[in-house]
């Protein structure tokens, strides 16, 4: 688990992979750039509804992942996956596998929690597969559901996960 200290590391890794692959974020490397650091360390301060994990290899953060609950009355059954990457030269080490253990185990310690929803877009197959591989299922898709700066648009699958073993 990430905690304030970690903001600056945190900051150049999310930063990497916003630039390194931008079809597979809503946030815009400019607009991440553009946050202080204070705003970086105040996300990863200890909140009990919002949590993110780092992936290590040889001491050095390379995989990211945020989980948060949502906190409406009507909502505050689901907690929602984001902002998941590992860096290109991790790849293929399991540290998405871990990050998305450490996701859900934490997601199952809250009281009430009964599914987790993420969304991943068209080109971003690996990442799909990732989730399904641990029981997440669409439920949805949406054409036309972001466009790039070029005005390009993308297809974007929503997958959710029952905590209660039914499927989505």
């Amino acid at each position: 688990m990430l905690i304030v200290a970690d903001a600056a590391v945190y900051r150049e890794v999310r930063l990497a992979a916003l630039r390194s692959d931008p079809d597979a974020f809503i946030t815009t490397a400019a607009e991440f750039e553009a946050r202080t650091l204070e705003s970086i360390a105040a996300q990863l301060a200890p909140r009990p509804v919002f949590v993110t994990f780092g992936a290590f290899v040889g001491g050095e953060l390379v995989g990211l992942l945020s989980l948060g609950r949502e906190e409406r009355p009507g909502l505050k059954h689901r907690a929602n996956i984001f902002g998941v990457s590992v860096s290109p030269e991790a790849r293929g080490q399991g540290c998405a596998d871990a990050l998305m253990r450490a996701g859900l185990a934490q997601a199952r310690t809250w009281d009430g929690v009964t599914s987790i929803h993420l969304s991943v877009t068209e080109t971003q197959t690996t990442a799909r597969r990732l989730y399904q591989r641990h029981g997440f299922r669409v439920w949805g898709t949406q054409p036309d559901a972001v466009q790039d700066d070029g005005g390009r648009a993308l297809t974007e699958h929503h997958l959710s996960l029952l905590l209660n073993g039914t499927t989505a």
